[in-house]
């Protein structure tokens, strides 16, 4: 038996709900091992099928959907015509809403999702999906090694063409802020700290507002080319913008409400979305 590698497979932006946090953007780099005898090539598996076959179904089954736990007790979810509704009470007796079609929402056998329960859920999606000669698939999920300030942010983008018009997917983001030419850590760790868990909402996608067992709550919606999409979710979990949730906007977001905040200072915002990838802002 031979053992194939492959480190950072592909990247995962996704949303999960959380008994104790609540709505998280998240981002996990995927490795992959493939245990299995050698075929006619003398491989276990081309690494172009590999990146062909496998990375293909964890992008479509796992990439850019909200993440739920099938099993918390705090979870009902509803079939609709056209989708799923979702009600999750969090610890604090909050209560997140979220209606999307199907394909928005992957429901997984768990109580609570952390990355070695979800890493062992798509190895065994896809061991049955792989050659005969291919005997045992691991999977392993990490985050991206940050030195400094992060944030976990979810949003949904109803102009965008693909996968991110979905009303509640994230990332788990670096934030770089140049202040006068120079690295500003201080800056950094308010904005992280001030996005901790935080859903980045459009003005003109709320819907309507509510108050309930005093919680007070957004209530977003839109139609898309996908469908239609709904979240309500407490006031204190979400920082709204006037623009769409790119992360364009929100890079020069930061950098205006800094300049604002800083008149006689210049300011280049870093902002990622997800691993190794986002947008500048400069005020």
């Amino acid at each position: 038996m031979t053992t194939l590698f492959v480190k950072r497979l592909t990247v995962i932006d996704n949303s999960i709900l959380s008994a104790s946090r609540g709505l998280i953007g998240e981002s996990w780099q995927v490795d992959m091992e493939l245990d299995g005898d050698l075929d006619h090539q003398g491989m276990v598996l081309d690494f172009g099928d590999v990146k062909r076959l496998l990375k293909r179904l964890i992008d479509e089954q796992f990439d850019h959907k909200l993440l739920v736990p099938a099993d918390y007790p705090g979870l009902t979810h509803t079939e609709l015509p056209r989708g799923l509704h979702l009600s999750f009470v969090t610890d604090d007796g909050g209560v997140i809403e979220h209606r999307s079609p199907h394909d928005a929402v992957r429901l997984i056998p768990c109580e609570r999702i952390v990355a070695d329960r979800l890493a062992q859920i798509i190895a065994d999606y896809l061991s049955p999906q792989t050659p005969d000669n291919v005997s045992a698939v691991r999977v392993r999920l990490w985050p991206e090694n940050t030195p400094g300030a992060y944030y976990h942010y979810s949003h949904g983008l109803k102009r965008h063409d693909g996968n991110c018009q979905r009303i509640a997917h994230g990332h788990r983001s670096r934030l770089e802020i140049l202040r006068n030419g120079q690295r500003d850590n201080a800056l950094e760790d308010e904005w992280a700290t001030r996005w901790t868990d935080i859903y980045i909402g459009t003005r003109d996608d709320i819907i309507g507002s509510s108050e309930r067992d005093g919680f007070d709550y957004w209530e977003f919606g839109y139609d898309s080319a996908q469908g239609s999409f709904g979240l309500t979710l407490p006031k204190s979990r979400c920082y709204l913008i006037d623009s769409d949730s790119t992360v364009e906007n929100i890079a020069q977001h930061i950098a205006e409400v800094l300049k604002a905040e800083y008149p006689d200072d210049r300011f280049k915002v870093y902002a990622y979305e997800g691993v190794d990838k986002g947008a500048i802002g400069v005020a």
